[in-house]
C-alpha cells in the first residue's frame, strides 16, 4: 500500500456576497493560486457559493423573505454550468476540489440544501453530499439532506471524506466515514455562527467547538482533518448591518470560525487562520496515520462488531418515484449517478461515485 504525501489548501475566504457568477470566478482564481503554490487538494468553506445565511440569526423570519429569495436566485444546481466552471479548473490544473455551496432543487424554486461536492482532478464529481440536518436557525433556509453522500472516495491522494459543520459532532456520521477507511477528512464551517447577543455574554464559541470536533475526529479516525471556515469580509458585514440598528455590532462581537489542519494524533500540523482572508497550506504525509492505527483502531481490531451494528441508508430522497417501462421521468438532477436506479424507484445504489459533471 502506498502512502502519498502532498500539500493541501484550506481557502479561508469570503464569497462575493450573494453573487453567484463572481463567487464562482473567485473560486476558480483561488484554485489557480493554490495550484501555483503546490496544493493538490483545495477545500472551500461551508455554503461558500454564494453565502452563508447569517441573516436568519439576526432578524425574525417574517422579515427574511427577500433574503431567502436572493439566496435561491443565486444558488446553483448540481450538476450545472457554475459547477462545470469549477470542475474545468480542477481538470485543467490536475487538482482535487472540495466545494461548499447552496444547492437549488431541480424541481422546486424554493428548496435549498447545504451541499458539498468533491471534484476530482479529472473534473468529475466524485461525491455529492447534502447536510443531513440543518442546525438551529439554518432550518429556516435548508432542507434535510440524505445518506447518499456519506461516502469516502478512494483517490490517488488517499481515501477522502467530508462532513459539514455540525455533522462533525454526529458520532454515527463520523463513524460511517471512519468505517470506509477515511484517511483525509474535510470539515467545513461558516464565518460566524451567532446564537445570542454576544454583548450579554454566553455566545457560541465557534473556534473552540471546531478545535474539539476536529481534534476528536482526527484522533479517533487517525486521519488528517482539513478544517476550513468562511470569512466575513467588510462588504458582507456592511450589507448584513442594514438588518437592524444593532446587527453590525452583534456581528462584530460574535466569535469567528477558524481554519486549521489537524494530524492523525489530534494535534495541529499547520498554523491557524482566523482574522484575515487567505489560503492556509499544510504538507501532509498519510504514512503518519499508520502507527496510531497500530495503537487503537476503532474500525479494525479495537471494536466488537459482534455487539455493535451500524446500518446506513444511502438511498436518495426524491419527491416522486416512477415505476414501469417508460416511466423514469427526468434523470441527472440533484446528483443522480450513472447507473443509480433510485430515481426510478428500483434498488438502493451501492457504494461508488455519485455523479459526474456533463462536459
Amino acid at each position: 500500500m502506498s502512502y502519498p504525501a502532498y500539500r493541501v489548501a484550506a481557502a479561508h475566504v469570503a464569497p462575493v456576497f450573494l453573487d453567484l457568477a463572481k463567487t464562482v470566478e473567485k473560486a476558480v482564481s483561488l484554485i489557480e493560486e493554490a495550484s501555483r503554490n503546490g496544493a493538490q487538494l483545495v477545500a472551500f468553506p461551508e455554503a461558500f457559493v454564494p453565502a452563508f445565511p447569517l441573516w436568519s440569526a439576526l432578524q425574525a423570519p417574517i422579515y427574511a423573505h427577500e433574503w431567502f429569495k436572493r439566496l435561491a436566485a443565486s444558488s446553483p444546481g448540481c450538476p450545472g454550468p457554475e459547477l462545470d466552471q469549477i470542475a474545468a479548473a480542477a481538470r485543467r490544473l490536475g487538482v482535487f476540489v472540495s466545494l461548499g455551496f447552496n444547492e437549488l432543487s431541480p424541481v422546486s424554486v424554493g428548496c435549498l440544501w447545504n451541499s458539498n461536492v468533491l471534484i476530482g482532478d479529472d473534473g468529475a464529481i466524485l461525491n455529492h453530499h447534502r447536510k443531513l440536518v440543518p442546525t438551529f436557525f439554518e432550518k429556516l433556509t435548508w432542507a434535510n439532506g440524505d445518506g447518499a453522500g456519506l461516502r469516502v472516495t478512494d483517490t490517488r491522494l488517499g481515501k477522502l471524506g467530508m462532513l459539514i459543520c455540525g455533522e462533525n459532532t454526529n458520532p454515527l456520521a463520523r463513524y460511517t466515514l471512519m468505517a470506509e477507511g477515511e484517511q483525509v477528512h474535510v470539515s467545513t464551517y461558516p464565518p460566524a455562527w451567532p446564537t445570542r447577543d454576544p454583548r450579554a455574554g454566553g455566545n457560541y464559541d465557534l473556534a473552540g467547538a471546531i478545535r474539539i470536533r476536529a481534534g476528536a475526529h482526527s484522533f479517533e479516525a487517525k486521519a488528517f482533518n482539513i478544517v476550513v471556515s468562511g470569512f466575513l469580509d467588510a462588504a458582507a458585514r456592511e450589507t448584513l448591518a442594514t438588518l437592524s440598528p444593532d446587527a453590525g455590532e452583534i456581528l462584530d462581537a460574535t466569535p469567528r470560525g477558524i481554519s486549521i489542519v489537524i494530524g492523525p494524533t489530534g494535534e495541529p500540523v499547520s498554523g491557524v487562520m482566523a482574522g484575515q482572508e487567505g489560503i492556509l497550506y499544510a504538507d501532509i504525509d498519510l504514512a503518519a496515520g499508520v502507527e496510531p492505527k497500530q495503537f487503537h483502531d476503532v474500525v479494525g481490531y479495537y471494536n466488537r462488531f459482534d455487539i455493535f451494528h451500524l446500518t446506513v441508508d444511502r438511498s436518495e430522497n426524491r419527491p416522486i418515484r416512477f415505476a414501469g417501462a417508460g416511466g423514469e421521468g427526468p434523470r441527472g438532477g440533484a446528483g443522480a449517478a450513472p447507473g443509480d436506479e433510485t430515481a426510478r424507484g428500483d434498488a438502493m445504489p451501492g457504494p461508488g461515485p455519485t455523479s459526474g459533471l456533463e462536459r
